[in-house]
């Protein structure tokens, strides 16, 4: 039995499958971990939600930003973007069985026996471990509850930028969400950026990595995580951080990376969709 955890598959079904072939998945014996980012830019997004959620307790998936875009503009509280391309997933004949399904995976995965911890982003650097797990359960509430809609509606926006335990509300919320899907660099003060995408190197002076930030309180979790494709540009990240980095940009034109938790080895396959999300 393996483990093997997937980065950003934006609904890039050719190449999941083909990945899955190269590390010789079994569903009778395998289990999958997906980094979120399921759907979008990519050409076949209805078919890789068919997928993973027909895997049943053989998959687990957390929820990226993609994800939660899909659900909001499925509730109709967001409009479609021109460069979404999930309209196969909202004309599908099970488009509510699989939005349900979607909207009850977790933002953080924790494996107490594996010893690894899954996010779609990060997480930012006053949370400590039980923090975050406890942050993600309130929001995880919220979005199967009846507060989905209005979850799904004030997670849009920048601010805050800073966690402060005292944050209520929305707020709080649009806090949380943002920091397990957005966030990529902390300034000095610990606050959340939104404006820098590139690796590391390219970014304005003073802001650093997330899992570089002097004093994360994470530090000592072992923490996989997708989101940032460009961060694969450049030289993979120091392993005295404890993270592991599997979105390899896929849908850019890269490539489709697993890791094998059980030993850290890494498979990959090329992006067999030539750059769709450009």
């Amino acid at each position: 039995m393996a483990t093997y955890a997937i980065g950003d598959v934006q609904g890039c079904a050719d190449s999941l499958f083909a990945l899955l072939g190269e590390v010789g998945f079994s569903r009778e014996r395998d289990r999958l971990w997906f980094a979120g980012d399921l759907v979008n830019r990519g050409p076949r997004s209805l078919a890789v939600l068919r997928f993973v959620r027909g895997l049943g307790d053989r998959a687990v998936t957390v929820l990226g930003n993609h994800d939660l875009h899909l659900l909001a503009t499925a509730t109709g509280v967001r409009t479609s973007k021109t460069k979404d391309t999930f309209g196969d997933v909202l004309g599908a004949p099970d488009r509510a069985a699989l939005l349900e399904w979607l909207a009850r995976r977790p933002l953080l995965h924790h494996d107490e026996t594996a010893g690894y911890t899954m996010v779609h982003a990060g997480l930012p650097p006053p949370w400590t471990l039980p923090d975050a797990m406890a942050l993600a359960r309130e929001v995880e509430q919220s979005l199967r509850g009846k507060g989905a809609r209005s979850l799904l509606a004030e997670m849009y926006g920048d601010e805050p930028r800073r966690w402060r335990p005292a944050l209520r509300g929305a707020a709080r919320r649009r806090f949380v969400v943002n920091a397990l899907t957005r966030i990529r660099y902390v300034a000095p003060d610990g606050g959340l950026d939104f404006e820098e995408s590139g690796p590391p190197g390219s970014q304005a002076r003073g802001l650093v990595p997330w899992y570089e930030a002097p004093g994360r309180r994470s530090r000592q979790a072992r923490i996989v995580f997708g989101h940032w494709a460009t961060l694969a540009l450049r030289k993979s990240v120091d392993p005295a951080h404890r993270v592991h980095h599997i979105d390899t940009g896929c849908v850019w034109g890269g490539r489709l990376t697993a890791l094998r938790l059980e030993d850290g080895r890494r498979f990959s396959v090329p992006g067999l969709e030539h750059g769709a999300g450009r």
